[in-house]
């Protein structure tokens, strides 16, 4: 790659260096790589030191060649265990070689490859979780937020030792960071105080720091060791992206030499999903902290993110009652006289208590009324235009007008920033919130202007060599829109679109049936909250459940929480076009059936559909989908076939039949989502709609008008998800008993899923011989998966009996395929640990 030339060299530079695949390792550790089939594909170049054989040696072997078997089958358990990209697996003091010494080891995935990282273990005579309790007692009791920043500082420095500790916050808008608590040693200077820009901390540096929570730099002198080879077959360096051991950047290396730094840890403050900051720690000579010591360190950073975003919430949910109190009797207020929405004096009154400002202006059907400090009519005329082309029907902020609207300038000391609440009526209406300018000196921790030198890695932007305080007076821009305040606007505009609809509903020749069509769309919309926070609570219920870490939790929360946020916009966003019947199926499915989508199977022509019938159909099917899956169909091991077609006189006509589910019966009630099912489309769209709950199944058949099919496309479908193909799926052991035999409760679990998900009717889990041997006898076992090793024993006795009663089986091992078997029961399948699905229904249908 081409040096840059100093014209090619901006703050985005920095930005663009691939800091996850270094190549590299620090010095105090060993790394070794390895493929699906656990043959060594990449190795530190010290891992001479661990394995007792160089990389040369290792690359293209089976690891068991050198790693002892405990040990060996020890790490695949704890490999088995993973769940979610960033998720990583510690183990504490385990030789690689019989009777060599101990280390502490951490296994993650870096997309298909199997990382192993591994350094010596010390005697570590503290109990992380017991430092922690003690570290948490401390900081339950800081009064206030900088009370808690300023008691973490001083907790982790007590904990590492560090010289310097830091409680860093980025800024929400710019991306700037300020230093808002510190523990410092004697005769260290003080950064409190200090503000540093955003190019500090280049955004791919964020992205990890919110991937890996956790960051140690031991020694910021000392040489890197490269992985070898540096890169596999295909030309791909080694994912290091959550790597304990990975190497630093140079830029950051030489960034901590200009400040003196010789060690460095760092733990995220990830709150509400966000990188908040950082807990910094720097020290001036080499340091590594024990493995307990950054153990606790990680679980307290983890500890003290929760800390602070409760208290955030708690602090927000005081402001936003308290706003919702004001919103409440605006809304009274203008109900009974709504002229008093263009009295912008009235208005600040009643707002400025929940947001302050200096001014208020609003523009409503082109009328404009100003109060306080605002810009004068004509601007805020060109403001509203401004509007019209930014920001749509979303809140919108800014701290400094100037930067969106140039000739703001010239009025900042009257207003420098807004907060703009949009009414969606045309044309568009508003009110905004107008702040002063509010200067001040911006105290940063070096001259932010950096210089462009040649180095090692070619024409860049130098890392600040001056970190001495350094001033600037921000002109110009007003005090900040908290969070806070811009959750409370959109209260506030939800509260006068309604007081707007209510005026409007006043009005006009249909009152009646606008109102009997907003008391629909609110009883409907308490039912899809309701149910929406009830499935929501249910998906973080099941997510803590079963997830093995904090990440895992938030990770998969998230995936699930977004499933149902795209369900939603299908009914909303998208119904003002015509839109693909299919997408909405697909849509609603994967939203709020995970897994068992594929046993949803949709067959028809690609249909266009009419924006009012999309919205309505939306309706049905989500009423449709949810109900089959808590009690149709879908609630067990059946299936659901939605097919449609074009009749003879246009209309489409939509078929719902549910099989292979428990038994039905007639509902003794009609609740409103049938409500929804059976009327929906003959009330607002003038077809039919008819459901029989037949024993077999719920079955349902709709008719929409012609009038509401906008085209059929020409170009096929996509082929439906084959129920059958799906080897985890397809009822291979349907109402069977299965036996588990597994000494790992963890694997247990998941195994006992997966025979599940394949149709096992009842899964009997047994950790020992005795308890395996007993349970054979009590339950008609009718298959058997068994670990082969179970500590100190093996399952043989187990399989003997099984081989005795005729019922088929299989081994899982964590050893490979060589195990000690007699001679009967060499035919016998082996499942290599960790297994999927897949695997483990390979293995059943080959002892079939």
């Amino acid at each position: 790659m081409r040096n840059a030339m100093p014209s090619d060299v901006d703050l985005t530079n920095c930005d663009r260096e691939p800091i996850h695949i270094p190549g590299s390792i620090q010095s105090f550790g060993y790394l070794v790589a390895l493929s699906a089939d656990w043959v060594v594909t990449r190795a530190s170049a010290n891992i001479a030191a661990l394995l007792d054989a160089p990389p040369a040696d290792l690359l293209g072997q089976p690891i068991g060649a050198f790693v002892c078997a405990d040990t060996l089958h020890t790490i695949r358990n704890h490999a088995t265990m993973l769940r979610g990209a960033d998720a990583i697996e510690r183990i504490f003091g385990l030789p690689f070689i019989a009777e060599g010494p101990l280390y502490n080891i951490a296994v993650h995935f870096a997309g298909d490859v199997i990382v192993i990282e591994a350094e010596p273990a010390t005697v570590d005579t503290g109990d992380a979780a017991l430092l922690v309790r003690s570290m948490m007692s401390r900081l339950r009791q800081a009064a206030g937020m900088p009370g808690l920043f300023r008691e973490a500082a001083r907790q982790i420095r007590a904990l590492t030792a560090f010289d310097r500790v830091m409680v860093y916050r980025f800024d929400s808008v710019s991306g700037s960071g300020e230093v808002v608590a510190e523990a410092v040693g004697a005769g260290i200077d003080s950064f409190l105080g200090l503000n540093y820009p955003a190019s500090d901390i280049p955004v791919q540096a964020r992205a990890l720091y919110l991937r890996s929570t956790f960051r140690v730099i031991a020694d910021v002198k000392a040489d890197a060791v490269p992985i070898v080879p540096a890169l596999d077959i295909r030309g791909n360096a080694l994912d290091q992206s959550v790597s304990i051991l990975r190497a630093v950047s140079p830029i950051h290396l030489e960034y901590l030499g200009n400040m003196g730094v010789a060690a460095s840890l760092s733990i995220s403050i990830v709150v509400e999903g966000r990188l908040w900051g950082l807990i910094a720690c720097h020290h001036y000579q080499p340091r590594l902290p024990s493995f307990a010591q950054r153990s606790a360190a990680e679980l307290f950073g983890q500890m003290f993110s929760m800390t602070l975003e409760s208290r955030e919430r708690d602090a927000a949910r005081v402001y936003e009652t308290q706003a919702r109190e004001i919103g409440d009797r605006l809304m009274a207020s203008v109900a009974q006289d709504g002229e008093l929405l263009t009295d912008a004096e009235w208005l600040g009154d009643i707002i400025f208590g929940t947001i302050p400002a200096d001014g208020v202006g609003v523009f409503i059907d082109g009328r404009i009324a100003l109060s306080g400090l605002t810009p004068p009519r004509a601007a805020f005329q060109a403001i509203v235009g401004l509007l019209n082309q930014i920001s749509g029907s979303q809140i919108f902020t800014t701290e400094h007008l100037a930067s969106v609207e140039p000739g703001a300038a010239d009025y900042a000391l009257l207003a420098a920033g807004m907060i703009a609440i949009p009414l969606s009526r045309s044309p568009r209406d508003y009110v905004v919130l107008f702040r002063k300018e509010r200067q001040r000196a911006m105290r940063w921790g070096g001259h932010l202007q950096k210089e462009i030198e040649h180095g090692p890695n070619g024409a860049r932007l130098t890392p600040r060599k001056s970190f001495e305080e350094w001033s600037e007076l921000v002109k110009g821009q007003c005090l900040p829109f908290t969070t806070a305040e811009v959750r409370v606007a959109e209260m506030l505009r939800v509260a006068l679109l309604e007081v707007l609809l209510r005026i409007s509903e006043s009005t006009g020749v249909d009152r009646r049936r606008a109102h009997e069509h907003q008391s629909l769309l609110i009883a409907e919309l308490n039912h899809r909250v309701r149910n929406i926070l009830s499935l929501i609570r249910g998906l973080i219920s099941q997510t803590r459940g079963s997830a093995l870490s904090t990440e895992a939790f938030v990770e998969t929360l998230d995936d699930r929480v977004q499933a149902l946020a795209r369900a939603h916009d299908q009914i909303t966003a998208d119904r003002w076009g015509p839109a693909r019947l299919i997408d909405l199926i697909h849509t609603e499915s994967g939203a709020y059936l995970g897994g068992k989508r594929d046993r949803v199977i949709a067959t028809g022509p690609n249909v266009l559909i009419d924006p009012t019938a999309f919205s309505v159909l939306a309706l049905v099917f989500h009423e449709l989908i949810t109900n089959c899956a808590k009690y149709g169909a879908l609630s067990d091991g059946g299936i659901v076939r939605i097919d449609w077609r074009i009749g003879e006189e246009g209309a489409l006509e939509i078929d719902w039949v549910e099989s292979g589910g428990p038994a039905v019966a007639v509902p003794t009630r009609r609740g409103f989502g049938s409500t929804i099912i059976e009327d929906s489309v003959p009330y607002d769209l003038s077809g039919t709609a008819s459901i029989l709950f037949c024993a077999a199944g719920v079955e349902a058949r709709f008719c929409i008008p012609s009038r509401f099919v906008a085209s059929v496309l020409p170009d096929a479908l996509p082929p439906p998800a084959s129920h059958a193909e799906d080897p985890t799926t397809n009822g291979l052991l349907r109402g069977e008993v299965v036996l588990l035999v597994e000494d790992s409760m963890i694997v247990a679990l998941d195994g006992e899923c997966l025979l599940q998900e394949m149709g096992a009717a009842q899964v009997v889990t047994a950790a020992t011989v005795e308890r395996a041997l007993d349970a054979i006898d009590r339950c008609p076992v009718s298959f058997a998966v068994l670990d082969f090793n179970l500590g100190a024993e093996t399952s043989v006795a187990v399989a003997e009996a099984l081989f005795t009663r005729g019922v088929p089986f299989v081994f899982a091992t964590g050893y490979g395929d060589a195990l000690d078997l007699p001679e009967r029961l060499r035919k016998v399948g082996v499942l290599k640990k960790p297994y999927n699905g897949n695997g483990l229904a390979a293995a059943i249908a080959a002892m079939r």
